[in-house]
């Protein structure tokens, strides 16, 4: 729905004395519709009025703000031509920029006025403003001829006219020319001594002439114009008395009509005047003059004074001129005249193709931009009238933008789909404009729009998660691996920063393993990282961008570290104690293959770092034990003799299989005896034996004393140590027992790591001799399980609680890498 509302006023305004001569009256027309706001408004003002005169308060009339003015960016446009009036924005008045001419502004057009818009922006409102041209008296009348000379029979008839060439005054209305005057003369007068708003001036005959009395004649004609003070120009006239000349021309046709093209080809006859005289002779020929008519049509018609044919000088322009106006005077040789119109009128063709002027204009818009956003605002003419006027405005490209019509001859062209940078960053709108003649005429201007970018694209890494491998007992500060995300925004929305999350590893924060650059994304290992401590991690790296607000992402990396072999085995059992004598007891009657005992070592590191391999480095007698290489057991590979010696050191050797390899030696003493006073005989002689000093001469009296006492204290100790574990042993025997050894459930290790993270079991099967028992390893899920049936599980656990080999160990599992 469109409303209208009009008011008209007048206002005197506080004015100069000079100003206070004209009001300013000042018609608003408004029309409120669509997106825009349309008022027209019109003032009056006097030409010739000098630069920065007031023309009218277009605020204060508009009922606008001051500050809509400054912040909508008002200002005057003007179609083509020049621009008269300016805004004063700050005090929202309307002054004249320049000196305005009424007569080279309108020519005789009244009344005169010009029109320019009012334009403001976010939102765009417009406002047509005319302002009227009123004419001051600053042009006196001026003749085309400064002298006329008229050839006038002496029988001319009295009351016979004799047409003069009127004035031309520039000026229009009261400033216009007002009347004529004729100097004092017995033979002539004006047809009125006052002859108002006449545009011919006609002289009457009103006493015959008598040649043979006076010949010559000189009167001036003068006219004057209506203004305050008046003006006035004058002519003068020479008129020659000549014999008989009775009978003036007679034109065919008072007026002639002419319709032509514009575009009309130079020198094409457009009509022909026609005029009889009665007379016979050189008093009956007839000759044509142009005897009023402006300076542009003079400029282009010009008459044939023998025969009457009015032809073009010039090409004709319907949208500078419509239709012009010639006054012929048909004249013979007596200077008896007569006189006709002739009135050209233009047709208009479709000569002017219509025209695009961009009003407003933004080159740069955001990609959110909400439908409908307005892009530019142009004003599209033709100057062309009718059908050859009527425009057609589209848009050339498939672009999301369209073109609406907003006023007239104004469209707008906006948003018609939502925008996205990332796609297309620029887009170059042709604007076609047709008019509707035939042919048709083509216009068409190309803008410029560029989308700017909004962070509406968060980072998006080039993987979904990102795995590496590190070897244990890296280089602090080592690169590990590169993490890399994109982001489709530009600039700013593009900067990429990288983080570390806020994960926890183990109870420390992740910052105390790992760094990354935020800049590059790669990553270092911040501390050197142990695989018996820690097999891998995993922790978040964010990636965001520089955007406001910031958009972020987030992606996992998983670290796993791989085993060197960095830890040698170590030796479970036998227990290597540092001053007693421990040995092993193989009765003389045991049988080929019987156990021994059994080496227990385990290795921290993993997979084939931790295979283990046993081999017999040093034997008393090789011919009588030998090792297993992957289970570790010591076993008799002969009978036992009476000859074999009681007391066997076996040295064996457990390698793993890293490279290169590691290895641990353990030191076993065997007694070969089938009591244990034998046997301790024999190891009682072999301790007493490592007692004595080198240096006899230095200390023997020192020696002696300290070598008895150290040989009761030691004999005393073995015999308790071999009590103990005769009795223990007896125990086994009785319950039927394997030789296991006993470990603790999470042995210490003493290199670098300081854990056992791998644990070891085994599959105990009984026998009826227990001595001769086998064990076999049995891995499940991954962990090694000690198996036993219930009834030796319950017999094994009561005898640990009578007999514990050590103070400090206090659960019952073996363990094993």
């Amino acid at each position: 729905m469109v409303y209208v509302r009009s008011c008209v006023a007048s206002r005197h305004r506080r004015m100069s004395t000079t100003q206070l001569k004209w009001q300013t009256v000042f018609f608003i027309f408004c029309v409120y519709g669509m997106d825009f706001g349309f008022c027209q408004a019109r003032y009056s003002i006097p030409e010739e009025a000098p630069e920065g005169s007031f023309v009218g308060s277009i605020a204060n009339d508009l009922g606008i703000e001051i500050s809509r003015l400054i912040s909508g960016k008002a200002r005057v446009v003007t179609k083509g031509g020049r621009q008269y009036v300016e805004l004063s924005r700050d005090k929202g008045t309307l002054v004249v920029k320049e000196r305005i001419d009424r007569e080279e502004l309108c020519k005789q057009t009244t009344p005169c006025s010009f029109s320019f818009d009012l334009i403001m922006e976010n939102p765009i409102e417009l406002h047509r403003v005319t302002v009227e041209v009123q004419d001051i008296n600053d042009n006196a009348p001026k003749f085309p001829k400064g002298t006329v000379s008229l050839q006038i029979s002496e029988n001319t008839a009295s009351g016979t006219r004799f047409p003069l060439d009127s004035a031309v005054d520039l000026d229009v209305g009261v400033n216009g020319i007002e009347s004529y005057s004729l100097t004092q003369n017995d033979h002539f007068r004006l047809t009125n001594d006052q002859v108002v708003n006449k545009k011919f001036v006609d002289m009457v005959l009103h006493r015959e002439l008598d040649r043979e009395h006076r010949n010559n004649l000189e009167l001036i004609l003068t006219a004057y114009d209506g203004g305050s003070p008046k003006k006035s120009g004058s002519m003068r006239i020479h008129i020659s008395v000549l014999d008989a000349n009775d009978n003036a021309p007679v034109c065919k046709q008072s007026v002639y009509k002419v319709e032509v093209k514009e575009n009309n080809p130079i020198g094409k006859v457009l009509t022909a005047i026609s005029a009889t005289d009665s007379d016979e002779g050189v008093n009956g020929h007839v000759s044509y003059f142009l005897a009023q008519a402006s300076e542009e049509a003079r400029r282009l018609f010009k008459i044939n004074p023998e025969t009457g044919a009015i032809t073009t000088l010039d090409t004709l322009d319907y949208e500078t001129e419509k239709s012009f106006e010639l006054n012929i005077n048909a004249m013979d040789s007596g200077g008896l005249a007569d006189t006709c119109n002739v009135v050209i009128e233009i047709i208009d063709e479709n000569d002017n193709a219509p025209s695009i002027q961009l009003m407003s204009y933004s080159n740069v818009i955001a990609e959110n931009s909400p439908i409908g956003t307005t892009v530019a605002v142009i004003n599209v003419e033709d100057v062309d009238s009718g059908q050859n006027g009527l425009v057609t405005c589209k848009i050339k490209e498939n672009v999301p933008f369209k073109v609406e019509s907003s006023l007239s001859d104004y469209y707008v062209i906006i948003t018609d789909e939502n925008l996205d940078r990332e796609n297309i960053a620029e887009y170059n709108i042709t604007i076609l404009v047709s008019d509707q003649g035939s042919p048709a005429r083509y216009s068409n201007k190309t803008v410029s729009v560029k989308i700017s970018d909004v962070n509406d694209n968060p980072p998006v890494f080039s993987s979904e998660e990102y795995k590496t491998s590190v070897i244990e007992n890296n280089s602090p500060g080592v690169a590990v691996l590169t993490v890399k995300a994109s982001d489709a925004d530009w600039g700013p929305n593009a900067r990429l920063s990288y983080f570390l999350g806020d994960n926890n590893i183990q109870g420390n924060p992740v910052s105390s393993l790992i760094s990354v650059n935020s800049e590059s994304g790669v990553i270092h290992a911040v501390k050197s990282y142990d695989y018996e401590q820690m097999k891998s991690f995993s922790f978040n790296v964010t990636a965001r961008d520089g955007g406001s607000p910031p958009l972020s992402s987030e992606v996992t990396v998983t670290i796993n570290v791989q085993d060197q072999n960095d830890n040698a085995p170590q030796v479970l059992y036998p227990v290597q104690t540092g001053g007693s004598v421990v040995a092993e007891i193989v009765p003389r009657s045991a049988d080929v293959g019987y156990l021994v005992t059994k080496v227990v070592a385990v290795d921290v590191d993993s997979g084939q770092n931790a295979w283990l391999s046993y081999k017999l480095q040093k034997a008393t007698d090789r011919a009588l034990f030998e090792v297993g290489a992957q289970n570790g057991e010591i076993r008799t590979v002969r009978q036992v003799t009476d000859k074999d010696a009681v007391k066997q050191k076996l040295t064996v050797v457990v390698e793993d299989n890293g490279q290169p390899s590691r290895s641990a030696v353990v030191n076993i003493n065997v007694a070969v005896a089938d009591t244990f006073p034998e046997m301790l005989s024999e190891f009682t002689d072999f301790t007493q034996h490592k007692q004595y000093n080198n240096d006899l001469t230095f200390y023997l009296v020192l020696a002696l004393a300290a070598v008895s006492f150290l040989f009761i204290t030691t004999v005393v100790v073995i015999i308790s140590v071999k009590i103990y574990r005769w009795k223990q042993s007896r125990i086994f025997y009785q319950s039927n027992l394997p030789v296991i050894p006993y470990y603790p459930p999470g042995y210490t290790d003493t290199g670098v790591t300081g854990t056992l993270p791998h644990m070891y079991n085994y599959d105990a099967c009984m026998t009826t001799d227990s001595r001769k028992s086998d064990c076999k390893y049995s891995t499940l899920g991954g962990q090694s399980v000690l198996i036993m049936d219930r009834s030796f599980t319950e017999t094994m656990q009561r005898a640990m609680r009578e007999k514990e080999f050590q103070q400090d160990l206090e659960s019952p599992e073996v363990v094993r890498k």
